[in-house]
């Protein structure tokens, strides 16, 4: 269901006065104005697929009518995205929940919306209907080698979909644990990690990355076999060069002090990108920004003097993905209610005063720093933000459109009130 470009014209006719009234106050106050306009236009953030219908928790799932019932319709749906906010240009699979019945035709689909595919996502965390042996007890850790081998030729075969889609990185978050102490050998449960991991890198493409993902905890609770940092980076360190750990925001422990986490990673080189969401007490899945705004500018802060300091591209230096669980609201709100605090958090991190807060830290001046740092944060970048999505041919108001044109009623008129998305 495309976006016109007459509909999106219209709407910004309506808005730009005000628009161009708050851009040039914001303007005035801010030198590199242009310049950062322009990064915004270049940076893009990709949709999960699994994250386009209404997800579920352990006691209900409540549709809210209109949900994707296929991978066409998830392609359709980040289109409809990318139309608003022309900055959700990527879809993330997750195989086996979306798995191309016909490659020619499903990436067709993806370039008539502009649309390119972001890193596969496997699935061994839980047992898919037909399958021979169950991950109840783990998967590239279990204790039977047949387990293990079954789980590594799935995450081969997801490798080989991307390959043929044009993905260009295989995302990996292992559920392995455990619940009780002495369930397992924490040892042995890691080596065999290992080894597992050492297969799955070997069948990578060579332009290809290996993004490994922890989690503090959830659903083992006693134990998680890759459950930081820290263990995620030991395993990219010991597979090779194309090896990298992925930081989901929701993944660690309460007051985790992430954005530190974030700088000595891209210190080391081994970086390979983001699941943004928010939380209040673990892996809640929130809309990004929601809870913890300023934590989420803290670590664009980090984001940008890290990968300055190293070169690399902001917009495709790293991987930058949503990974988002929607119980109450319209999926497609909340994904560009995401997009759009992501955006604004970039967008204040670009304004930072880089050379007063070195100068303010070589001099150990703790008040000035501070105050350079809540400057950026306090200042209101979004009508910056609004200008890039202008520029690019989106829309002013992406959520306002969205509603005016009861996009949402038109899904439910076509795909019915009770679908149900495939994913969690």
């Amino acid at each position: 269901m495309p976006v016109n470009a007459k509909l999106i014209e219209d709407h910004n006719e309506q808005h730009i006065k005000a628009h161009r009234r708050k851009f040039d106050f914001i303007t005035a106050e801010i030198a590199n104005a242009e310049a950062i306009v322009q990064k915004l236009v270049e940076f893009n953030i990709a949709i999960p697929s699994w994250a386009l219908g209404t997800g579920g928790t352990r006691f209900g799932r409540f549709s809210g009518g209109g949900e994707p019932r296929n991978l066409e319709e998830k392609i359709e749906d980040v289109g409809l995205l990318h139309a608003l906010n022309r900055s959700s240009g990527a879809i993330s699979l997750h195989i086996p929940w979306d798995i191309p019945e016909n490659y020619g035709a499903i990436k067709a689909l993806a370039a008539q919306y502009q649309l390119q595919f972001d890193a596969v996502n496997s699935n061994t965390f839980q047992d898919q209907p037909g399958q021979a042996l169950s991950y109840k007890f783990g998967s590239l850790h279990h204790v039977d080698a047949k387990v293990r081998q079954q789980a590594v030729r799935h995450n081969i075969e997801v490798i080989r979909h991307g390959v043929e889609l044009g993905s260009k990185a295989l995302t990996v978050w292992l559920a392995d644990g455990s619940s009780f102490p002495g369930q397992l050998n924490f040892r042995k449960a890691f080596q065999r990690t290992l080894e597992s991991l050492q297969e799955i890198y070997r069948a990578l493409p060579a332009d290809w990355k290996l993004l490994i993902e922890y989690k503090a905890f959830e659903p083992s609770f006693y134990s998680t076999t890759i459950g930081d940092w820290g263990q995620s980076f030991t395993l990219a360190n010991k597979l090779g060069p194309q090896a990298y750990t992925l930081v989901d925001l929701g993944h660690h422990l309460a007051n985790a002090n992430i954005e530190q986490i974030v700088a000595l990673l891209l210190m080391e080189g081994k970086l390979g990108g983001f699941h943004f969401n928010d939380s209040k007490y673990a892996d809640d899945d929130l809309t990004a920004g929601s809870i913890k705004p300023y934590q989420l500018f803290l670590i664009f802060n980090e984001l940008v003097e890290g990968m300055d300091a190293r070169g690399l591209d902001h917009a495709t230096g790293l991987g930058w993905m949503i990974d988002a669980s929607h119980n109450l609201k319209d999926p497609l709100e909340d994904l560009l209610q995401s997009v759009e605090a992501i955006m604004i958090a970039y967008a204040q991190a670009l304004t930072v005063d880089r050379q007063g807060l070195v100068l303010a830290q070589e001099q150990n001046d703790v008040v000035k720093c501070q105050e350079i740092l809540q400057q950026a944060f306090r200042t209101d970048v979004r009508p910056l933000v609004a200008e890039a999505r202008l520029v690019a041919g989106a829309a002013l108001d992406p959520i306002g459109l969205y509603r005016k044109s009861q996009l949402r009623k038109l899904l439910i008129d076509r795909r019915g009130a009770k679908t149900i998305a495939t994913g969690l």
